[in-house]
């Protein structure tokens, strides 16, 4: 995380800068709310509070997917698609087998 007022450039587990001491919180580009470093959303209005090292794995697929697999997904997807089934579960608990 990269420090507002001097810009040296933290650890993302930072709470304070490791330069000048400053409190490393990401005010929200939305309303403005500060919010602790390691949240990824606005705790006062819920707006992303933009790009962190934990984002980058939830890039879009096309992004990390290779594309010979992703022709193979597309050419098969009637075939991946699966079935559905309607089933019935039952849950039972009987009178004192929680203890066992």
């Amino acid at each position: 995380m990269q420090c507002p007022r001097c810009q040296h450039d933290n650890t993302p587990a930072a709470k304070f800068c490791g330069e000048c001491g400053g409190r490393l919180d990401a005010a929200c580009a939305a309303c403005g709310t500060p919010n602790p470093p390691l949240n990824k959303f606005c705790q006062e209005c819920g707006a992303a509070l933009g790009a962190s090292a934990g984002e980058a794995r939830f890039a879009a697929p096309e992004a990390y997917t290779p594309t010979h697999l992703a022709r193979k997904i597309l050419t098969a997807r009637s075939s991946l698609a699966g079935e559905r089934k309607k089933v019935t579960v039952l849950f039972a608990d009987l009178k004192g087998s929680l203890e066992l």
